[in-house]
């Protein structure tokens, strides 16, 4: 069978005979004196290729680029790697805009300090009807216990304050909020928890209660939206990015962004997850998939449990550390009705699972309709803590792990302590599933993580976190290489999305999206790959973003 590699090369080799006695073809684009990573099947490298209406149409030596094409834009890479466009298999694009709206509370290093920046932020904004932030984590405190809204109450007693917690799981509300969503006494919420300490109402709100305060904020305006996305799109061409898995949208924001690309208001790609509810069941089941240049919609996005950290994770045991286990967001019996109504769709099905129980929940439902291998390609998103015997289930049903490299040095600190010593040890473990599956699709789950995709390849390979530590690395015996964590952010992404004949790699046929990096993230130092500046990132050979 002939590889895509091997026809590109043979494509080449009938243009240079094409060419040899006549005039050379023309190109709209060339770039030369590169170091190029095709990331084909075969990994291999060349020096220059040339673009023609959005495609590569061949690929080789400068010599034999320049020679046979002619272009009215040619870009000397002066020696620097160029790979295929960064593609995030798990990001939260239309989240991540919303984010321009709040306060950032990333990094925060107390509740203090949360307090400090709302302040600073109210400041900033005086008009805003509800004072929103996003980012706090309670791990990075002194005192590591969910804060309380009595200090909330105290210095912003008249208008609502919604803080969202670093996974999006959680999140805090003062007094103003409660009331205005009918929060005034302790209550049950199925899939969720509204946290009450001593017959008090503290403010934590944790997976589904938190829809109980989100659902009366005001929604962003069309315009105001509109802006936040085109900062969002800035953001990420400017570390490489160019498509995005967009999980867990509402009809609102996918109408919004399919009438943005159909006016070409908006480049980077979009492979837009919708969210589960019965309302976008019934809605997109209608409708069937949706695919276009830019844009498309055919994966539902469910949820299993919540997050490790704000300890909403169903587990099989309780947590190391709580007397809890977690909770599934839905009964097994409405999590089963919606996967069948899926599997007998022609829509692919992302599905969001950290404990280990709810993992098992999960793929075993998953079995039950794929019932062996398969071309569906469904995925678990996170895949984060699996029991031992749980592992072989994905290369047995063909279900694609969907990780996300830095949420593993980033809840290290604290994971063995959620998880005892024994049960970390399928945490995060993504060299034991790649070994089953044969790929993994990289993502970031960007705003809950940093967008930069250089981040996760330097976890996948290091596991380590921005300063080094730990010096051995966090479970090291499951690094993976670079290579495959290159593919996973670039070719297997795309594979998970069915996209793999578009994008992913750089070969003849497939959409001219590239990035070219200051320096080569695969013989780069470690320590170093961070720090690496993307040049230039192109769309179908447009450039939507050149560092000057």
């Amino acid at each position: 069978m002939m590889t895509r590699s091997c026809m590109g090369r043979l494509l080449l080799a009938a243009a240079i005979a094409m060419t040899s006695c006549g005039r050379p073809k023309q190109a709209d684009l060339i770039v030369y004196n590169a170091l190029v990573y095709t990331v084909d099947s075969a990994f291999s490298t060349a020096e220059a290729f040339a673009v023609q209406d959005g495609r590569f149409i061949a690929i080789g030596t400068s010599d034999e680029i320049r020679t046979n094409y002619k272009a009215a834009e040619t870009i000397d890479a002066h020696g620097k790697p160029v790979y295929p466009g960064f593609y995030d298999a798990h990001a939260h694009f239309t989240g991540f805009a919303q984010t321009f709206g709040q306060a950032d509370l990333t990094g925060a290093k107390s509740f203090e300090e949360v307090i400090d920046r709302l302040k600073a932020f109210r400041t900033e904004y005086p008009n805003t009807t509800w004072l929103r932030g996003r980012g706090w984590d309670q791990n990075l405190w002194e005192n590591q216990t969910f804060p309380d809204r009595e200090k909330l109450d105290e210095v912003f007693p008249e208008i609502p304050v919604y803080l969202v917690r670093i996974d999006g799981h959680a999140a805090i509300a003062n007094g103003r909020a409660l009331k205005l969503a009918g929060i005034q006494s302790p209550m049950t919420v199925t899939g969720g928890v509204i946290e009450v300490k001593n017959n008090r109402l503290t403010g934590m709100l944790i997976d589904n209660a938190m829809g109980l305060v989100a659902s009366k904020i005001p929604e962003y305006t069309t315009a105001d939206l509109t802006k936040m996305l085109h900062q969002a799109e800035t953001e990420c061409f400017a570390v490489g990015l160019t498509t995005v898995s967009d999980a867990g949208l509402n009809q609102r924001n996918i109408k919004l962004l399919d009438s943005l690309y159909l006016t070409g208001a908006l480049r980077i790609r979009n492979h837009a997850m919708a969210g589960f509810s019965e309302k976008n069941l019934r809605h997109y089941l209608a409708k069937g998939p949706y695919v276009s240049e830019r844009f498309t919609v055919r994966t539902f996005k469910l949820f299993a449990d919540g997050a490790l950290g704000s300890r909403g994770a169903c587990l099989l045991e309780p947590y190391a550390d709580a007397p809890t286990s977690g909770f599934l967001l839905s009964s097994i019996a409405a999590i089963d009705s919606a996967i069948a109504r899926i599997a007998a769709s022609d829509f692919q099905l992302a599905t969001h699972a950290i404990g280990d129980s709810a993992n098992r929940v999960i793929l075993n439902i998953y079995g039950k309709y794929l019932q062996g291998k398969n071309d569906r390609r469904w995925s678990i998103e996170h895949a984060q803590v699996i029991a031992p015997q749980d592992f072989e289930k994905f290369e047995a049903y063909s279900i694609i792990p969907s990780v996300q490299p830095t949420h593993a040095t980033s809840d290290m600190y604290w994971a063995m302590d959620r998880l005892g010593p024994e049960r970390v040890k399928g945490a995060y473990a993504y060299r034991q599933l790649l070994s089953e599956t044969g790929l993994l699709a990289l993502g970031s789950d960007f705003p809950v993580e940093h967008i930069n995709p250089l981040y996760g390849f330097h976890a996948a390979i290091a596991r380590v976190d921005q300063n080094g530590y730990p010096n051995s690395g966090f479970q090291p015996e499951n690094a993976i290489s670079r290579e495959a964590a290159l593919r996973g952010m670039t070719c297997w992404a795309a594979y998970a999305k069915f996209e793999e004949d578009k994008r992913g790699s750089i070969e003849v046929g497939k959409k001219a999206d590239f990035v070219m990096l200051a320096a080569d993230i695969m013989t780069a130092p470690e320590e170093s790959l961070r720090d690496i500046d993307v040049l230039r990132t192109a769309i179908n050979g447009e450039t939507a973003y050149q560092r000057n």
